[in-house]
């Protein structure tokens, strides 16, 4: 009789700007400390980070590893997808790695809140259960037009990258 695969949450944490020195900017500072709050909470949890490289230092998902590692998460908790140079493409390369897995219990999106929307209705559309990890938030930390800007950037995209997914899914081309 074959045993039955443990299924377990992956923690997906999305890329964000990398500073000139290799560092995490703020913002994926932020996605590293809320990932690492949610796996030290979930200790059978898995952590993803995806992210490529942007125009600085290594890629995204490089140091969203290093930063979980210096966080206390396991090195062994940790898968690293380094090609997803937007949220579409990393959603489509996660779900790759996950389905490979074949062990996916549920979605953790570890991002911005502003974020968290579009990278749930993503996984979802793929047949995700989905859980918004509590993040830090950026509010207040920076400009309103800037927090705004953000805010409408998913506004436009989110509609923009379901089609595209449906689509894609449609056609058999994730």
């Amino acid at each position: 009789m074959p045993s039955a695969r443990l299924l377990r949450d992956y923690v997906i944490v999305f890329g964000a700007a990398v500073r000139p020195d290799g560092r995490p900017s703020r913002t994926l500072l932020h996605r590293i400390e809320g990932a690492s709050a949610w796996a030290k909470q979930h200790p059978e949890a898995m952590l993803l980070a995806t992210g490529a490289i942007g125009r600085f230092g290594a890629a995204e998902a490089e140091v969203i590893a290093e930063g979980l590692r210096a966080g206390g998460v396991a090195a062994e908790r940790i898968l690293v997808e380094p090609c997803g140079r937007d949220t579409l493409e990393s959603v489509r390369l996660c779900h790759r790695i996950l389905s490979a897995r074949g062990d996916c219990a549920r979605i953790v999106c570890a991002t911005s809140s502003f974020h968290q929307p579009r990278c749930a209705l993503l996984f979802r559309l793929l047949g995700y259960e989905v859980v918004l990890a509590p993040m830090p938030s950026a509010r207040g930390q920076t400009s309103r037009r800037l927090y705004a800007r953000m805010v409408a950037k998913e506004i436009v995209a989110t509609p923009y990258d379901a089609l595209i997914l449906l689509a894609r899914r449609a056609l058999g081309r994730l």
